[in-house]
């Protein structure tokens, strides 16, 4: 119940993104968090150096990652939050049996990212100006970028600081909020 509200706020916030009401830009909350899925794919992938920076000025280096068109088999996200009650897992997961998760131009800000993956026609080392493969994701001239006319990473684990993108569909959705619950990895 501590968190209905904000749950709410996030709904409503992504809701006026993916109608493209509201900028993408945010300070973020301090608080990384996990995500992972069986497999993703996307038409297109842009990637290149930035910081995130939270609501204290403080700075968070990240790969900001742009997918064209994501398709993920499953897909868990699950960060600690602490409260008055102790520390929560806040979990939200979807797909799997329910069906494929989609986004359009989902951008992920991460610290790291593992898993197996295929690229398709890469080019690694372009100028983050340049970037052509994702609308909307390119990075400062002279900044280190690259990118790819597709893309597929099986066994995907990453901790991110913010993801943004437009007609999520979660198929399946699950949100759970809890004392001590179990994160995604």
């Amino acid at each position: 119940m501590v968190a209905l509200p904000a749950v709410l706020a996030v709904a409503a916030m992504a809701s006026v993104m993916a109608e493209g009401a509201l900028a993408a830009s945010f300070a973020v909350s301090g608080t990384h968090f996990q995500v992972t899925s069986g497999k993703l794919t996307s038409q297109g992938l842009a990637s290149y150096v930035e910081t995130d920076r939270d609501a204290g000025g403080k700075g968070h280096p990240v790969s900001l990652l742009g997918l064209g068109k994501a398709e993920l088999s499953d897909i868990c996200q699950a960060a600690e939050v602490d409260t008055p009650l102790g520390t929560v897992v806040f979990k939200l997961t979807a797909g799997g049996d329910a069906g494929t998760v989609t986004a359009d131009n989902l951008v992920i800000d991460a610290e790291d990212l593992v898993g197996d993956a295929r690229f398709g026609t890469a080019q690694i080392g372009r100028d983050a100006s340049t970037l052509d493969q994702v609308p909307g994701v390119r990075g400062e001239k002279g900044k280190f970028g690259l990118q790819a006319g597709n893309v597929e990473v099986a066994g995907v684990k990453s901790h991110a600081w913010s993801a943004t993108g437009g007609n999520f569909r979660l198929k399946g959705l699950r949100l759970n909020v809890s004392l001590g619950g179990k994160k995604c990895f």
